[in-house]
């Protein structure tokens, strides 16, 4: 049980520990741990001498921390859990929490390479029959390999960054603002340590590369994806904003009760992909105008990220400190557990309520809020607010 006040029984007690970078009234970024709803400044407390990680928490950003590994990630907790934990650290410890009302969030860390997968099976069938009616819902090649792409690293940002409305083409010859503006629920998964090129990372060793989860809002221009996605695939229909969640819940912070199983899978998948069918059991929760309209669950998804981080580098891709990937859309098998509006409004088909007024797709002036939970962890949610097209 932690001393701190507030914290014990929220969705940030000693269990969770998230990481973030904060800046506080004197302007400066430091690395912070959240509990309750206090940061503890890791910068401050490493120059004290009350943390040990080579001074890595002492840069602007978790960068070198992450690159560290997982004996030092796991060090750090211990030590942050006796800090935090022992009343006989308090009067050490107290004055370097900080106000979470007192200080803004950047992106804790630098994205080096941006992956986004496509592993709900729900997801895309609901998908493949709303663009190809008539025809089967999956590809041939969905159930046999993790389908993914590469997305654009510059525009991860963190969460409350407004978003400004896409412009490109919609149509042949048709050029302007995003009409079907569009979310994407996602959990991200964030690399510490690299890989060589050249050599594969087995799924076994998932949690020797990964540092932990966020959650991740994959804005998406659907009147701009659907004119420019044939042959290659999703490219300026998704590169405009991709929002992440400002703190990083560490896997370690995920106890057994936090797992379940993940979805048979059938056909056989090859030998690299056989993994043991693990899955976080988070449930999502989509609000749109303080309106929840959705509730993802993630335990649903066909794809695991253990299984995408193999798929991820069997070429010989190699990882690289600050990777982050996606899981891709998470929807349940339920009208009411898509993540997405295109599902939720069939296309934009049949609308919904929000706030008494019927919606499909997203208008300027509105925010969408994503949050998920697990057993007693709480992640950090991810916040946006769609501000108006400057083309």
């Amino acid at each position: 049980m932690t001393w701190v006040p507030g914290a014990a029984g929220s969705g940030y007690d000693l269990n969770h520990l998230p990481y973030g970078v904060v800046v506080p009234s004197d302007g400066q970024a430091r690395c912070a741990v959240r509990i309750g709803d206090s940061a503890f400044d890791l910068a401050a407390a490493e120059a004290a001498g009350l943390i040990l990680a080579g001074d890595s928490l002492r840069a602007p950003n978790l960068d070198a921390f992450l690159a560290l590994g997982p004996a030092h990630w796991s060090a750090v907790r211990a030590r942050l859990t006796e800090l935090l934990g022992d009343a006989a650290h308090r009067a050490a410890v107290e004055p370097l929490l900080l106000p979470l009302a007192t200080v803004t969030n950047l992106l804790a860390w630098t994205v080096a390479d941006y992956v986004d997968f496509y592993s709900s099976e729900h997801h895309a069938s609901n998908v493949g029959q709303i663009f190809r009616p008539g025809q089967p819902p999956l590809l041939p090649n969905w159930k046999h390999l993790p389908i993914g792409y590469h997305g654009r690293a510059g525009t991860v940002v963190v969460s409350g960054t407004p978003v400004v409305r896409p412009s490109g083409q919609r149509a042949a010859g048709d050029f302007g603002p995003c009409r079907r503006l569009d979310i994407e629920a996602e959990v991200g998964f964030v690399v510490g340590t690299g890989s060589t090129m050249g050599e594969p990372v087995a799924w076994q060793r998932f949690a020797d590369h990964v540092f932990g989860v966020v959650l991740v809002n994959d804005w998406s221009a659907r009147d701009i994806q659907a004119w420019e996605y044939q042959p290659l695939g999703p490219f300026l229909g998704k590169s405009f904003a991709t929002s992440v969640s400002a703190w990083i819940t560490p896997l370690a912070a995920f106890g057994e009760d936090a797992w379940t199983a993940a979805p048979v899978q059938d056909p056989p998948v090859l030998p690299y992909l056989d993994d043991d069918r693990r899955a976080l059991d988070l449930a999502i929760t989509v609000e749109w105008n303080d309106t929840t309209v959705a509730t993802p669950p993630f335990r649903t998804m066909y794809w695991t990220p253990a299984q995408q981080l193999a798929h991820l580098t069997v070429n010989g891709a190699s990882l690289r400190t600050g990777d982050l990937y996606a899981s891709g859309t998470v929807s349940g098998p339920e009208r009411g557990q898509v993540g997405s509006f295109l599902e939720l409004t069939w296309g934009g088909r049949e609308p919904v309520m929000v706030k008494g007024e019927e919606r499909t797709f997203l208008a300027d002036g509105d925010t969408v809020v994503l949050r998920a939970r697990v057993a007693d962890i709480e992640l950090g949610a991810v916040t946006g607010t769609v501000f108006p097209a400057q083309v």
